[in-house]
């Protein structure tokens, strides 16, 4: 099993919950982030003050997979989050040792 992290545009979220939804994906987690990369922050007018903002607001989508379904949860988050413009998010996968539901004991696929 894989745990996949997205960290996309907030105005993308719903594209990507319908994509992922599509491929099989029964659950998610989504927390409302701020951060920064290669778009470095920019720049506001406030009542007439120029001011930087260096932490952009995104949203971070958290989803665990089994292995086969990897590339496909890859490739629809992919397309649904594309702009095509700096900022545009990233996509990290990482190995689950153990998944365990609470209510039931289930452990592993059953789980998720």
């Amino acid at each position: 099993m894989k745990l996949v992290t997205c960290i996309i545009k907030p105005f993308k979220l719903d594209d990507v919950r319908e994509a992922l939804s599509e491929v099989g994906v029964q659950g998610m987690t989504v927390i409302e982030v701020k951060g920064f990369g290669r778009q470095k922050g920019h720049t506001e007018l406030y009542r007439g003050a120029e001011y930087v903002v260096d932490f952009l607001p995104k949203v971070k989508i958290e989803t665990a997979v089994d292995d086969g379904l990897l590339d496909q949860v890859i490739e629809a988050v992919s397309k649904a989050a594309n702009t095509g413009k700096v900022g545009d998010g990233k996509i990290f996968v990482t190995t689950l040792d153990e998944v365990v539901r609470i209510r039931t004991g289930e452990t592993g696929s059953e789980a998720v």
